[in-house]
């Protein structure tokens, strides 16, 4: 009863506000100020506000609240787990078995690491990198020296 009276109060406010920036000639912002001003009244005559007034203070609709709540924190919660494991159950299980290695036959030989060198390379430098392998250390050391370790 209370609310429907106070919004009845604003309507007629705002509509007599509207009619002072009409008669200044800015029938554009009446306009506006007259729309606005009608709303409240709109929500009163179709009920909303008395609907709005019984949900406010009736306890089962505060619990109703609180199980959407609760709901979307679950959801929510779910779905940050979600991304961070890597997808759902039926992409961690494509992603398992596409890692997993391919049969191979009993007989058959471990795949080449890399790739055979085209015509006109020669494995050089492989063979310059293992030569390398003892100044790996050096050139560590070297480092260290430089920033004073």
């Amino acid at each position: 009863m209370i609310a429907e009276t106070v919004c009845s109060a604003v309507a007629a406010a705002g509509l007599g506000i509207a009619v002072v920036t009409a008669y200044r000639k800015r029938y554009l912002t009446a306009t506006r100020i007259a729309a606005y001003a009608l709303v409240p009244l709109g929500l009163v005559m179709t009920g909303v506000v008395e609907w709005l007034a019984d949900t406010a203070f009736s306890p089962t609709a505060w619990a109703g609240f609180g199980v959407l709540g609760l709901s979307w924190l679950l959801f929510a919660t779910t779905r940050t787990v979600e991304r961070r494991r890597g997808g759902t159950r039926k992409e961690r299980k494509a992603a398992r078995e596409s890692a997993a290695p391919a049969a191979t036959a009993p007989g058959a030989s471990a795949p080449a690491l890399g790739q055979a060198p085209s015509r006109g390379q020669s494995p050089a430098p492989r063979q310059k990198a293992a030569a390398q392998g003892d100044d790996d250390f050096s050139d560590i050391e070297a480092i260290l020296k430089k920033h004073g370790i």
